[in-house]
């Protein structure tokens, strides 16, 4: 699967920012609890693309941790760790994800709920 790569363009009025174009795709708003956090997950079918819409995230991909920003956009590609933490506050991020779908493609690492 290629790379997200969403490109802007200009018009008279303002413009637009266009994430995926004729290619199938999932979109989600995902909504984490302060103090939450979901599995460390990989996918084996599918890339994902996050733009973080409110709060500040502790995101994990791969083997980097990092504190994200509203604004911030993160590529994940398939068989990838990964992991959005909502540490001080409320989150949102957008999630685009590419190739097949399917809820039952999670491969949890770590899962402080108990869930396999």
């Amino acid at each position: 699967m290629k790379e997200l790569k969403p490109t802007s363009e200009e018009r008279p009025w303002g413009g637009f920012r266009e994430f995926i174009k004729n290619e199938p795709s999932t979109v989600k708003i995902l909504f984490v609890k302060k103090g939450e956090a979901f599995s460390l997950q990989k996918h084996l079918n599918r890339n994902e693309f996050w733009r973080v819409l409110s709060g500040a995230p502790e995101i994990t991909i791969g083997d980097k941790t990092v504190r994200a920003k509203v604004g911030d956009e993160f590529e994940i590609p398939s068989e990838t760790e990964h992991r959005i933490e909502a540490l001080d506050n409320d989150v949102e991020v957008l999630e685009i994800s590419r190739g097949e779908f399917d809820e039952a493609d999670i491969v949890r690492i770590e899962d402080k709920y108990g869930r396999t």
